[in-house]
């Protein structure tokens, strides 16, 4: 077994033809586009059905590099609302302040989804101690 192994790297240039099927990342997980990403979530956040579901996907949603979509962002804040729980609704406004590159890109986020918060009544955090 260990000549097969030897012989194998000796030639490069047969490995090399060889291409992974799918790309991995360093976790070892298929790489997803930010559509699908986004899908999944939306649908996950829709199914969720009590609180520790809604905090354990926003847990796991928040932990990639990459801020969630507006959509992803009204069906946590929409599953939040339904499960009862106003401060995880305000809760996902806090962590995409804090996934944004800079002030501008959360002052979009805040108006696109600014007829979601009027619906559902939820004031951003710095709203709150300002009243």
């Amino acid at each position: 077994m260990l000549s097969t192994v030897l012989r194998t790297a000796a030639r490069p240039a047969l490995r090399a033809r060889v291409a992974p099927v799918l790309a991995r990342s360093a976790h070892g997980h298929a790489q997803e586009s930010f559509e699908s990403f986004s899908e999944r979530y939306v649908e996950f956040f829709k199914n969720a059905e009590d609180l520790f579901e809604v905090q354990r996907g926003l847990n796991n949603c928040f932990a990639h590099d990459l801020v969630p979509s507006p959509s992803v962002v009204e069906a946590a804040v929409r599953a939040a609302r339904r499960v009862n729980d106003y401060a995880t609704a305000v809760r996902v406004f806090e962590g995409v302040k804090e996934k944004v590159e800079n002030k501008s890109q959360y002052e979009a986020y805040v108006q696109e989804l600014k007829p979601l918060r009027e619906e559902l009544g939820i004031q951003l955090k710095e709203e709150l101690y300002s009243s």
